[in-house]
């Protein structure tokens, strides 16, 4: 039987570790790890039990990106094939940046093209020293269309423009200060620096996770006007009232450790 190309293993508290599981092609992905991987999130994102999603490579890379013989063959689709093939792409970046989840990208190595698109779309990235980042599709005749939205969102325009006109690879350490990642440690520091993220992030209420991870996404961009103030008035009173926040708010007052700590 050959190996699966995702694998997907529930840990401790909750956690639901996902890994591309391509090794051979640097985890590249075609139109069934596409599939897979979103079938999957979307499943994460249902499931009340999963507090937190990790996302992984196998092997040396994170990944990188399409998978070059997936490409030569879609230069044969009609151009309806082609749109449907790219809203499958689109599908599986706005799954994984709206999961009502948090998610750490641990890149383990190389995150090229949609490799980057994926580590734009976590809350939380954290990368090896020996992980290189690059929008390099320019230098196939392409661009970097539907990652563009997370990585403008993660680095910038002005950045943005720099790597998606280059196509340049750059370091983990660069990536840091650009801020398409958030943290770089040693490969064998990796693991624990993800378990020290997630020990923060399980330390809040899942349905204020999510409302955060949401709050954020709504308030991006937009101007401070009354509107706005209303509406973040209205989020607070309405989570004020709901039965997690009156247990955060009782276990603190009380000492003890909410029941999603447990």
């Amino acid at each position: 039987m050959p190996e699966p190309m995702l694998l997907s293993e529930r840990r401790a508290r909750g956690v639901l570790w996902i890994t591309l599981n391509r090794p051979d092609v640097h985890n590249a992905f075609d139109d069934r790890l596409i599939d897979a991987l979103t079938a999957e999130l979307a499943r994460a994102g249902n499931d009340a039990s999963v507090r937190a999603v990790v996302l992984t490579g196998a092997g040396k890379s994170f990944s990188a990106g399409a998978d070059l013989t997936w490409m030569r063959r879609t230069a044969a689709y009609t151009e309806a094939e082609n749109l449907a093939d790219a809203k499958a792409l689109a599908k599986l970046m706005s799954t994984l940046n709206e999961l009502p989840k948090p998610t750490v990208a641990r890149v383990n190595g190389a995150a090229l093209g949609g490799g980057t698109g994926l580590v734009a779309c976590c809350d939380i990235a954290i990368a090896c020293e020996a992980a290189v980042f690059g929008t390099t599709e320019v230098r196939l005749g392409l661009i970097p269309a539907v990652i563009g939205p997370y990585v403008l969102a993660a680095i910038g325009p002005r950045q943005a423009r720099r790597l998606m006109l280059t196509g340049e690879r750059i370091v983990a350490v660069e990536a840091r200060r650009i801020g398409l990642v958030h943290e770089v440690v040693r490969a064998a520091e990796l693991d624990a620096a993800v378990e020290r993220v997630l020990d923060d992030l399980l330390k809040g209420g899942p349905e204020a996770l999510a409302a955060a991870k949401r709050l954020v996404h709504d308030l991006a961009g937009r101007p401070i006007d009354p509107a706005l103030i209303d509406q973040s008035a209205q989020r607070i009173a309405a989570l004020r009232a709901a039965p997690e926040a009156r247990e955060g708010v009782g276990a603190f007052l009380e000492k003890r450790g909410a029941h999603w700590r447990e």
